[in-house]
């Protein structure tokens, strides 16, 4: 997963071998590494905590093996990234909505375009579905061309109820429509949808804001594209500061991920993961798991 640190680790462990390591040789070799982990795009806060450690495990001292070193390397990233999950709880969406005993379950939607976020909105339909819990889909997109007609033919293809209006409507009435639906047809959870927002743009990011106030969703999902590299932090901390979401989806994890998207967000915002997007299937939604992910960074 992390093919770059992979490359610096050995390097680095070629100059601990059979010799004392000087301040200066270690500088030289650590400055490499940890550009090596930024453009495997781990948060910089992150990336000097762990070349700090590593500096202090290996200054005037010497291996016999670099194997032995590269052990070291490895265990210093796994307590470090150890510690980021141990702060972010763990949250079961399934049980959230089978706890609450008022109905609807109110999950908002928020994201930029291109992140895969309506797919992913028919994926948890999906995944309720599969859990016997009922669900209608809220077409709270009402700006980008196509995007109603998007949403109900996966609403249609999931045999789910979709609330919509005409394009401009005012998406927070779309929200309010479906949530008064679910309460008079005693549906468990309504699934709001939302127009995909640049986070420099504040005026779109109050219109989510808007959304967010009049339906007081129970669960708050932000949609992040795992391919997004550093654009990805950015965007999380915006969408974080205006809906201080509860969890992330995390979308394109089957394709070349380099990790540090994953630990962006968790270090970002202590929330949680709870599920990671892994092909174009509907069943394609995979729940987080922190040890896969760990022992998936150096192979």
């Amino acid at each position: 997963m992390l093919d770059k640190v992979k490359n610096a680790v050995s390097n680095l462990s070629k100059i601990a071998v059979e010799k004392q390591i000087s301040e200066k040789e270690l500088d030289e070799v650590m400055e490499n590494l940890t550009i090596e982990l930024l453009e495997s795009e781990i948060p910089f806060d992150l990336v000097e905590q762990i070349s700090e450690n590593i500096k202090k495990q290996m200054i005037g001292k010497k291996f016999a093996r670099s194997d032995e070193f590269k052990e070291i390397i490895k265990n210093e990233f796994t307590s470090t990234i150890k510690e980021i999950f141990q702060k972010v709880e763990d949250v079961d969406l399934i049980k959230l909505i089978n706890s609450k005993e008022s109905k609807p379950f109110k999950i908002l939607i928020v994201g930029i375009n291109g992140s895969g976020k309506t797919t992913t909105v028919a994926k948890i339909g999906h995944l309720l579905k599969e859990n016997n819990i009922s669900s209608v889909i809220v077409a709270g997109d009402t700006f980008r061309s196509g995007a109603i007609e998007q949403i109900k033919e996966h609403a249609d293809r999931l045999e789910l109820k979709l609330i919509s209006q005409k394009y401009g409507s005012d998406p927070a009435a779309v929200a309010r429509d479906g949530v008064e639906y679910s309460k008079t047809h005693s549906i468990d959870a309504v699934i709001i949808d939302t127009s995909g927002r640049v986070q420099t743009n504040s005026n779109l990011m109050q219109e989510v804001l808007k959304i967010k106030n009049v339906v007081n969703p129970d669960f708050t999902v932000f949609i992040g594209d795992s391919l997004a590299g550093n654009d990805l932090v950015s965007q999380t901390h915006e969408f974080f500061k205006f809906t201080e979401f509860n969890g992330s989806i995390l979308t394109k994890v089957d394709a070349d991920v380099k990790g540090g998207a994953i630990l962006s967000i968790l270090s970002e915002t202590g929330k949680p993961i709870i599920y990671i997007g892994t092909g174009q299937e509907y069943k394609d939604l995979e729940k987080f798991n922190e040890e896969r992910f760990l022992s998936g960074l150096f192979q």
